[in-house]
């Protein structure tokens, strides 16, 4: 690995840097990204039956809201659940915001990863280039072992950089999807539970 390093030139690096960065992005977000952890099943359900039973304390709701990121947008509409219906929503929704902003962590980081360790490849191939093209100038080329340095680094640092961008981009996109697809959820949870709430109410002062 070291002869890697020191054949590819200094510009190994900050490639090398990245990818250590990005191999700890991608495990990072793979486990904080999981559907179980971030929108658990029949959540709605549950909050349904503890208000039927008039369970639906200051205390379930702090729990709820610390259990998962589902939980949370969630609490933030159960503590307005005696205003109108527009407030609920408007508090589900600013929660929902800081929700999405926190599942949406390191993937700016990813995204640039992706984008720039292709361009310090090919500034490691334009270096070595040139370290080719003075070693023309200086021996000319009759000995291939002088060329050989300079085609060495360019060409190493342009793999590499490649072999980082192409899986950071692939799980930077498979995230981002990842991301919008919890989002959504969320949203039909959410809106689930202000329908089935108030709507219950709604019957209940009817009646």
């Amino acid at each position: 690995m070291f002869e890697l390093v020191q054949s590819g030139g200094w510009l190994m690096i900050p490639i090398l840097l990245c990818s250590v960065i990005a191999f700890g992005i991608i495990v990072e977000r793979s486990w904080a990204l999981q559907k179980r952890k971030i929108c658990p099943d029949e959540l709605v359900s549950t909050i349904w039956k503890l208000e039927k039973q008039n369970k639906l304390n200051v205390g379930e709701i702090a729990r709820l809201r610390e259990a998962s990121p589902l939980g949370k947008i969630l609490a933030a509409g159960l503590v307005n659940l005696r205003h109108e219906r527009e407030v609920m929503k408007e508090s589900i929704e600013e929660t929902g915001r800081q929700v999405v902003n926190e599942l949406e962590r390191y993937l700016n980081t990813l995204g640039t990863i992706a984008s720039i360790t292709p361009l310090l490849g090919l500034l490691g191939t334009v270096i070595g280039m040139i370290k080719v093209f003075a070693a023309i100038t200086t021996a000319g080329v009759g000995d291939p072992a002088v060329l050989a340095g300079g085609i060495s680094e360019a060409l190493i640092t342009t793999a590499t950089g490649l072999s980082i961008a192409i899986p950071s981009l692939i799980f930077y996109r498979h995230f981002r999807g990842k991301v919008e697809s919890l989002v959504c959820i969320m949203e039909a949870e959410s809106i689930k539970m202000v329908e089935v709430l108030h709507g219950a109410r709604e019957k209940e002062s009817r009646v």
